[in-house]
């Protein structure tokens, strides 16, 4: 099934994410590099949007309908969307810090978690589980297949993790993955648990932010009063991956927001990255 909302890119444009991506990922190492305890979440978004406007692009977070920072700051139990300000980083912290950039009109978006010293094992655990899930869903995209192929393949490592012992864990229903381009998010919305072979086709430029959710306990969450910031009903700390992959015109894939284009991590998956943008 092909759907004529998703925009196809050409390989000029996926060129031009690529550099919105790249910009992103920097600027999430940047981040990484400077959270640790006693630092503020605004100190660190005014790190990001330097870093951003430094190589040529532009914020594509802040003023998104109204939307008031360069990047998302949640710990803990805020799960995504968390506001920048005067909270200070404490030791044990769950930090996620969502990014994204524009240059020349194409967005790049991605997303990590991180756990500030001392680490908690079962949080560290829960954020190894979430990652691998993104690139299990990414490995999943294959030219041909469906949408929800992806979807499948990330609850299904994620479900896999709870049966080799660990805990349970909440997979978010109302947040997931999205198209990407011209704008930060577009068609088709990316759930990130569902059955295989549904959806829209995935084609050769087709572009997608692949952005898994978790949490230590349930599913369930809130909005808070400042309309941005989702938090955990009963508490429990979330984890919070994404990076941005695209179908090139080999029919491969290529991850537009890791530094390597996917390549380590996909090998392990036995998926091979396309050449075009390397």
């Amino acid at each position: 099934m092909k759907n004529s909302s998703i925009q196809i890119k050409n390989l000029d444009e996926l060129k031009t994410m690529r550099r919105a991506g790249l910009l992103v990922r920097e600027t999430l190492e940047l981040v990484r590099e400077n959270i640790k305890a006693g630092i503020t979440t605004s100190a660190l978004d005014v790190i990001a949007e330097a870093n951003i406007r430094r190589g040529g692009g532009t914020p594509n977070f802040k003023g998104y309908h109204g939307y008031p920072a360069t990047i998302c700051v949640s710990i803990n139990e805020e799960i995504v969307h968390g506001i920048p300000g005067d909270r200070m980083i404490m030791p044990g912290d769950v930090v996620s810090v969502d990014c994204g950039a524009i240059i020349d009109g194409w967005h790049g978006d991605a997303a990590f978690s991180v756990v500030v010293d001392p680490i908690d094992s079962a949080d560290q655990t829960m954020l190894n589980v979430c990652e691998q899930s993104m690139w299990q869903g990414i490995a999943a995209g294959k030219c041909g297949g469906k949408l929800t192929d992806i979807s499948y393949a990330i609850e299904k490592y994620i479900t896999s993790q709870v049966q080799q012992g660990a805990a349970k864990y909440g997979i978010l229903r109302e947040y997931g993955g999205h198209g990407i381009g011209t704008a930060m998010h577009m068609e088709p919305h990316v759930l990130n648990y569902g059955r295989a072979g549904m959806g829209p086709d995935l084609v050769v430029g087709m572009a997608l932010a692949i952005e898994p959710m978790i949490t230590r306990g349930g599913e369930k969450t809130k909005v808070l009063s400042d309309d941005w910031t989702v938090v955990t009903i009963d508490k429990s700390r979330g984890a919070h991956f994404e990076n941005t992959f695209a179908i090139l015109p080999d029919e491969k894939p290529f991850v537009l927001t890791a530094l390597d284009g996917g390549r380590a991590e996909l090998a392990a998956l036995g998926i091979e990255i396309s050449s075009l943008l390397a």
